[in-house]
């Protein structure tokens, strides 16, 4: 990536009406990969080191309501800045910690509620809102980079749930539901953004429902199109270098 391209808060590149339609149907498959979870399943292991099964839901379940309520936003903010340390690692903590004593059920229940509202509270943020920085900077690839509120609301609020739809599957066996529709358009803005910080041509050939091709130059590289995603949030096996956010 450029100097000049770095120095620029980041926009999202989705079409706005695709990035609402892909946080829908994300939460509605999130919201069916943890009604199917046997009661054995919640206390298994994630990839994430410090999360179980039971965590990681809990942190996607206050996600969820953070988008979508205002003043829950404001109140987990303030919750997390209020530790001191590096926000979201505190963010995330006050979520699992504060939904710590819910049954599976009751997590399960309350995310079936609030994910159509959450998509709603997204929905709801005005263009001007999603064009303006995001306070402080991102660490990706070893420098710091500024966000559009836009690219944290329009594809990060995504790429999360979908990625740790991913970890849950992987931790307890559970079908990852994918589709060229949802997870291969998601997919798509994930390859384009790395190209993009990668900064040298390949031919990146994915597999699965969600693959396809990209790049008619350079190297050729293949992976499954869902490990490609894993490999490059430090998850997974891919030997691949450059990240992108989730």
């Amino acid at each position: 990536m450029t100097a000049a391209l770095a120095a620029r808060p980041r926009p999202s590149a989705l079409h706005r009406e695709t990035a609402m339609r892909l946080a829908a149907t994300e939460y509605d498959r999130v919201t069916a990969l943890l009604s199917g979870l046997a009661p054995q399943d919640w206390d298994k292991p994630t990839d994430c080191p410090s999360w179980d099964v039971r965590a990681m839901a809990t942190h996607m379940l206050g996600m969820a309501e953070m988008s979508a309520s205002m003043i829950e936003s404001v109140r987990q903010a303030k919750a997390a800045q209020a530790r001191g340390g590096v926000f979201i690692d505190d963010l995330t903590a006050v979520q699992v910690e504060e939904r710590a004593g819910l049954t599976p059920a009751a997590v399960v229940a309350r995310f079936a509620e609030v994910a159509p509202r959450a998509v709603k509270g997204r929905r709801r943020v005005p263009r001007f809102v999603r064009g303006r920085k995001m306070p402080g900077t991102q660490r990706v690839n070893g420098r710091d980079e500024a966000w559009t509120l836009g690219f944290l609301n329009d594809v990060i609020m995504t790429r999360d749930p979908w990625m740790h739809r991913s970890d849950l599957a992987l931790a307890t066996g559970a079908p990852m539901v994918l589709t060229a529709e949802h997870d291969g358009v998601l997919v798509d803005d994930v390859v384009r953004e790395w190209f993009e910080r990668l900064g040298s041509p390949v031919r990146l050939r994915l597999t699965g429902p969600a693959g396809g091709g990209w790049g008619e130059d350079g190297p050729e590289m293949q992976f499954d199109a869902v490990e490609f995603c894993r490999a490059l949030c430090g998850r997974g096996t891919a030997p691949l270098d450059t990240e992108v956010p989730f």
